[in-house]
């Protein structure tokens, strides 16, 4: 943290609002003395020597009371948190004897807390989980080992932590008054009552537990409330003969603990304990009373296999029937399992088995034996025994061929294998296990199977052989099969039986055909997608029962009359091929689902609609039609078509007047025609319409029949050439309307807005101007997206010489929340450089917008200590994992950056990209017409060295690829409790930049998954605006089937001599006027809200600062007034190709031709927005026009921030007039007193102000995309207007730690080192008025102990700093 000292303004009570605001972000602060601080001692230890380092001890209980408000609070903490020095070799034994603890307890991500041995060495756990991560350099592992941010991600306690809910889920007890049975007769008495498992346990004798225990089974009995009684409880056991005990507890919250737990006791039908997930190393022993308990769950445990309560114990349940120890790091079988005789289920995945032992023969009515996610590569042959047994589960083992014992399991009719080492399949094993029905060979390797053999395995139905390397496959001798699932292979041809198929899976292979014989008359359901089928053969058609076939993403080029005229067929994927016509209908059919997207057709079937009347979903996208059929052959019409897709074609206005006998069509895409209109009179027929597509058309106006539609909720009608604003705020169900890229000039609004509208996009209407009444009405819009219209500033002029700009777009589509956010900065670090990224969080929004508004802050960090683009890359994404907190714990995001910039070593020479990813996130550049992939694809499906690498480390994958069954991404940020199966690690690659490269496309899996890289290319080569060709991508991939967010990102190169746009020297004579200034905001009528002016004042963030804090500690600047009149040289513009001689962006006097320039610093409003609830305008006038940027909405001031378009130039601004310096001070003044007002968001022009900074500060400065926000370039993007603070992505994030969720409530983190800086030329004033203070001195010789205060007192102080006149703000947190 730095601050620089002002003699000149000295605020009296600053200390204290400082420490009550790192109160509320980083909760109390009592456990950080300086004992535990990382101080000069730490440091010293870490030198030269990356074997040592320090771990982080927490207690078990933490002190949650917050201390007494003031400073003085803080001088006698009570520690929870010690910093423990050690070396990688320090074990468990030697750190406990150094702090005379009895033991150490690990957690990691937040989940499970394990006890770690007394030979395990803490700081190595670190060190190898860090290189597990992907840190590669020593020196910046033992750094992250250091950091305290990593208790998010693995934490030390000196005593096991306490959770009370999950002690009142295992055990309650307590010393209460209890009367056993109805009558009055017993009398009441007190006794120890316990509550565990399923029994309600009384002891004979008040708080003994030796005595004799009276046992209440409580499963299928009541428990119920006693209203003649406070706090009264009966609890009742089951049966006839049912036993009553009354319990009268003590305080309400016991009485409502105990009714709370025994009501789902009460509630089983079986006798059930689930004791999974609770890090238990014994079983309670009062559950041992429990004798009724069948059904007995410790999964996710660290179950001991000795002393009390341990596994040792489970054979005195003498009913159980069911136990799962799965995931409990056994390392070795517990073989005391072997004499629990009764049981029937019993599940010991992934416990790092290595063998089995033969006391498993002992479990004769064992019938579900899993033992997946083990190193087992064989069975005893005692398992052979087992004649009970039914289901065996072998997955994910070492098995390199089928244990040939099964023979004998008659009764097992499941064999599941996946996930082993069985690269061939030889059926005539098969033969002899004729009991054998369902095989999962799954993810084996296997590279061949062979049919020979007089014996044909003929008990197979089921067979699973996915995700292999098979070339070809024989299984005609399989004459039973009805369920082949072959996907993702090699294969180049399939021969199948057809006697009794019924469900063929074959898609992403290399089929050219397939022979099945017989006719498959059962088969119902076929997918043969993305293959290389060039025609269908002729058994599909003679198929009977074939209800749904998929051939999809083939060379078709036509298809087989009989097919389309089949009378069982009901969906029909034709998409994805060369079909130039479809076949006539014949007859009606009952085909609902018909997909011909991306074909050459030129026409449809006249007889369509008249014929497939129960067609519902109709997809003829990327097509060549001018026209569609009409519905009805009569004025009569009887279609039952409900989503029309017709997005890409030739259509024009005709199609309307043929679209009107569908009126039951719910959604309907029409995109990107050639529509001039929409005849009015066509488009009130429609009144079941919900989605309205007409984006990419001509059409200068909607007709106000859309008000007919009363159902309608979405209405997209970008790129067109609309000027009035359609008259659709009156329908009830609006929600989203998008008339971007339009030509709108004003908007006409009823008296009042429906509720349930959540977005309305404006942007890229140029001459569009709203009014502040007009924002005020849209103040309950969840997001509100508009152009600003900022004046023409010198910053504009450099900015239009970036070689790059961009647009994005973001769509919900079908889901209520948008889990896509995207980064993006034109203008980063040096002006010359530009960072681009997209986060996709698949069902969460919290981690990507966590990650756009810090992710761009950390890659600047990263810029300063390394120039190798996969050590900066990597370690930014590491760095961003490590940063989500306790949000990144349960909870992920793909992600991908890209960061445009000069080699280090050469600043002067060509561009390059260098793009990193995690995740499905992708990126592709627009090479010479062609599409150059840069990123890679993580996921289980498409990256075979990933899928292996998984398997390896044990992970259950699900049938769906995907791990654990949550994610099929590999990699991720976030989601860490997936460790080490999910690493947040990325793939890194530098691509060279040149004159032939065009454009740069982001997008998230939603968006690729539909549109290919060479169609995103020619999609984004006939759109001039990037913003524009976002928009275009994202409703194209809509309307070809996508119903999940949506995210792109276009970025516009113009890297080449072409773009030079540097200008001549100017000379230093010439007079330069103020820019005009925006007007100032007109508060409505009781509109508390005003303005602070705050001219001539420079804002100055530390790089430490992230986008988070941001929100709170700066805003926006809500006026831009031009008080600086004298002469003042006009700079030498530049290009991003001929860059001007510059020092960490501040131009040097003197350099370059002209000799030394000097430029005002400009400011131009922005994007995302920063609202405060209680913020003062200082404007008093009721006259002034709105301020384009500056929302004020009832005591609601917001202004826009653009956190996607942030630019940051650092020039050396000319002196003022001693006018301008009185104006200043005045401001000021009153500047600081507004800004005590908690919630107040700051924000200052720079307007020819000099900024002080020193040494490496500066560069923190300008790299930050948090700071250069503030000083941001024009929007081409349009702004995002929140009203909401939910819906306030830097507030959501600023927020983040008050959530009740839990997920964000990561540890404080420590801070920075201090540093005080005065200017030289007021040192010796300072000194001067310093010594009637009494301060400590300034300088070099400050002492340790002084600047130690001071780091505590000033912790995160924004500086102001203006003509050698600095004075102090403290802005506190909402």
């Amino acid at each position: 943290m730095r601050f620089l000292y002002q003699p000149k303004f000295l605020f009296t009570g600053i200390i204290s609002l400082l420490w009550q605001r790192n109160m509320k972000r980083n909760g109390s602060r009592s456990c950080m003395t300086r004992k535990t601080r990382f101080g000069s001692r730490e440091r010293d230890w870490l030198k030269g020597d990356t074997q040592r380092g320090c771990v982080c001890v927490y207690r078990g209980t933490a002190d949650l009371q917050p201390p007494a408000s003031g400073p003085q609070a803080s001088s006698s903490p009570q520690t929870d948190l010690q910093l423990v020095l050690c070396s990688t070799s320090t074990t468990v034994e030697e750190l406990c004897a150094q702090r005379n603890g009895q033991a150490l307890y690990a957690q990691l991500h937040g989940d499970l807390v394990r006890r770690l041995e007394l030979s395990e060495r803490p700081l190595q756990l670190v060190y190898d989980y860090l290189t597990s991560m992907g840190y590669s350099d020593p020196v910046r592992v033992q750094q992250e080992a250091a950091n305290s941010d990593l208790s998010c991600l693995i934490r030390f306690y000196s005593e096991r932590p306490v959770n009370a809910d999950q002690q009142d889920r295992t055990l309650l007890k307590g010393v209460f008054s209890v009367r056993k049975g109805k009558t009055q007769l017993h009398k009441w008495a007190e006794r120890q009552v316990i509550l565990c498992g399923t029994c309600l346990i009384v002891a004979s004798v008040k708080d003994s537990t030796t005595g004799k225990m009276h046992i209440l089974p409580l499963v299928g009995g009541k428990v119920e409330e006693v209203k003649r009684r406070q706090h009264c409880l009966m609890f009742s056991s089951a049966g006839s003969q049912a036993q009553t005990y009354f319990v009268n507890f003590d305080t309400l919250a016991d009485y409502q603990r105990w009714y709370r737990q025994a009501l789902k006791v009460v509630s089983q039908t079986i006798s059930l304990v689930d004791l999974s997930c609770y890090s238990l190393e014994t079983v309670p022993e009062y559950l041992f009373y429990c004798q009724d308990i069948t059904h007995l769950n410790l999964r996710h445990n660290f179950m001991s296999l000795q002393g009390p309560g341990s596994l040792l114990n489970l054979p005195r349940f003498s009913q159980l029937k069911s136990l799962n120890l799965s995931h409990n790091r056994l390392g070795v079988f517990p073989e005391c399992v072997c004499d629990i005789l009764t049981l029937t289920e019993l599940n010991l995945s992934c416990n790092s088995l290595h063998s089995i032992p033969v006391q498993i023969g002992n479990l004769q009515n064992l019938q579900i034996l899993s033992l997946d996610g083990n190193h087992l590569s064989s069975l005893p042959e005692d398992v052979g025994g087992l004649f009970q047994l039914n289901s065996l589960g072998l997955s994910f083992n070492n098995f390199s061929h089928i244990p040939a014992l099964l023979e004998r399991l008659s009764a097992v009719d499941k064999l599941a294998m996946a996930g082993n080492r069985v690269e061939s399949l030889e059926l005539s094993v098969l033969v002899g296990m004729n009991h054998l029905k369902n095989i999962d060979l799954r993810l084996n390797g296997l590279r061949w199977v062979n049919s020979e053999g007089l014996k044909a395995a003929c008990q197979v139905t089921q067979l699973d052989l996915r995700d292999n390397y098979l070339e070809s496959l024989d299984l005609s001798s399989v004459c039973n099969l009805e369920t082949l699932h072959c996907q993702r292979n090699q294969l180049g041809s399939l021969t199948l039986g057809g006697f009794t198929l019924r469900s063929l899976h074959a898609s992403s292979n290399r089929l050219l055909t397939v022979n099945i014989y017989p006719v498959p008359n059962q088969m119902t359901h076929m997918d043969l997608s993305q293959n290389l089928l060039e025609y269908l053969p002729d058994w599909v058609c003679d198929c009977r029962k074939i209800e749904m076939l998929d051939v999809s993403s083939n060379l078709l080029s036509e298809l087989p009359s009989r097919l389309l005229n089949s009378l069982s067929l009901r969906k029909l994927l034709v998409g994805n091929n060369y079909l130039q016509r479809v076949p006539d209908l014949l007859d009606h059919v009952p085909l609902e689902a018909l997909d011909l997207q991306h074909n050459k057709l030129a026409e449809l079937p006249e007889s369509l609609f008249c014929k497939a009347l129960n067609l519902k979903y109709l997809n003829v996208s990327a097509n060549q039609l001018k026209s569609i059929p009409p519905s009805s052959q009569s004025e009569e019409s009887l279609s039952t078509l409900q989503e029309l897709y017709l997005t890409g074609n030739h259509l024009n206005e005709d199609c309307g007047a043929l679209l009107v006998g569908h009126q039951n069509l719910r959604i309907l895409h029409i995109a990107y025609n050639q529509l001039v209109s929409f005849p009015a009179s066509k488009l009130s027929k429609l009144e079941q319409l919900e989605e309205l597509n007409l984006s990419g058309n001509k059409l200068k106006t909607i007709p106000s029949t859309v008000s007919s539609c009363k159902r309608l909720h979405t209405l997209i009608a970008h790129s067109n050439h609309i000027k009035v604003f359609p008259e659709i705020l009156n329908l009830p169900e609006i929600k989203i309307v998008d008339l971007s890229c339009n030509e709108l000039t004003e908007i006409q609004l009823p008296e009042s807005l429906p509720s349930t509208l959540q977005e309305l996009d404006l942007t890229g209407n140029s001459s569009l101007m709203l009014e502040h009444k007009t924002l005020n009405l849209f103040s309950h819009i969840t997001t509100l997206k508009f152009d600003q219209k900022p004046p023409t500033t010198a910053a504009d002029s450099q900015n239009s010489s970036t070689p790059w700009n961009h647009g994005y777009s973001e769509m919900s589509g079908q889901r209520n929340k948008l889990c896509v956010s995207v980064l993006a900065v034109d203008q980063f670090g040096d002006n010359v450089e530009a960072c681009y990224g997209i986060f996709d969080g698949d069902r969460n929004e919290e981690v990507p917008r966590l990650l756009q508004c810090t992710m761009g802050d950390v890659l600047s960090e990263e810029l300063l200590d390394s120039s190798v683009d996969s050590v900066y890359m990597c370690n930014t994404f590491l760095t961003s994992h490590r940063k989500l907190g306790m949000a990144g714990q349960k909870l992920g995001a793909s992600a991908l950056l890209c960061y445009i910039h000069r080699e280090s070593s050469d600043p002067g020479g060509s561009y390059s990209v260098t793009v990193a990813n995690v995740g499905n996130c992708q990126a592709v550049l627009c090479r010479d017409g062609r599409s150059v992939p840069l990123s890679k694809i993580y996921n289980l499906e498409n990256c075979t060295e990933e899928r292996e690498r998984v398997q390896i480390c044990k992970a259950i994958i699900t049938e769906d690829n995907k791990v654990s069954g949550v994610t099929c991404c590999s990699r991720l940020l976030g989601c860490s409790y997936l460790s080490p199966w999910v690493l947040p690690k990325p793939w890194v690659h530098t691509e060279p930049l040149c004159s032939q490269d065009e454009f740069l496309i982001l997008g998230n899996r939603a968006l690729f998954e539909r549109v290919s890289y060479q169609e995103a290319v020619c999609t984004v080569q006939s759109v001039q605006d990037p913003r524009a060709a976002a928009k275009k991508l994202c409703s194209l991939a809509q309307s070809y089937g996508c119903k999940d967010n949506i995210g792109a990102v276009v970025v516009s190169l113009r890297i080449g001599e072409d773009s030079c746009t540097c200008e001549p020297p100017v000379s230093t004579a010439e007079q330069r006027g103020p820019p005009p200034g925006p007007a100032p905001v007109t508060p409505g009528p009781g509109d508390p809200t005003t303005l602070i002016p705050s001219s001539g004042v420079v804002t100055e963030l530390s790089s430490e600062t992230s986008a988070s804090e941001l929100g709170s500690e700066a805003g926006s600047t809500a006026s831009d007034e031009q008080t600086s009149s004298g002469p003042a040289s006009r700079p030498e513009r530049r290009c991003s190709v001929h860059p001007a001689t510059a020092l960490c962006g501040i131009r040097i006097p003197g350099s370059g031709p002209g000799g030394a320039q000097q430029s005002p610093l400009q400011r131009q409003p922005s994007s995302a927005t920063f609202s405060s609830k209680h913020s003062d305008n200082g404007l008093d006038s009721d006259d002034e026009a709105p301020l384009e940027g500056v929302i004020s909405n009832g005591s609601k001031l917001e202004v826009e921030v653009d956190i996607h378009c942030c630019a940051f130039q650092l020039l050396s601004g000319a002196p003022e007039t001693p006018k301008d310096l009185n104006l200043e001070k005045h401001s000021s003044d009153f500047l600081c007193e507004k800004i005590r007002r908690q919630n107040s968001v700051v924000v200052s022009a720079t307007n020819g102000c000099l900024l002080a900074v020193c040494r490496r500060e500066i560069i923190d400065l300008k790299k930050s995309p948090s700071t250069s926000c503030l000083f941001g370039k024009k929007l081409a993007n349009g702004s995002v207007v929140a009203p909401e603070d939910s819906h306030n992505l830097i507030e959501v994030a600023l927020e983040a730690p008050k959530k009740k969720s839990g997920y964000f409530t990561a540890p404080a983190q420590q801070d920075p080192e201090d540093q005080l800086i005065v200017p030289p030329s007021l040192e010796q004033e300072v000194r001067e008025q310093l010594k009637g203070q009494n301060p400590p001195i300034l300088g070099p010789s400050m002492t340790t102990s002084c600047k130690t205060e001071r780091r505590e007192e000033y912790d995160d102080q924004i500086t102001f700093v203006q003509n050698h006149c600095i004075c102090f703000f403290s802005i506190r947190r909402q």
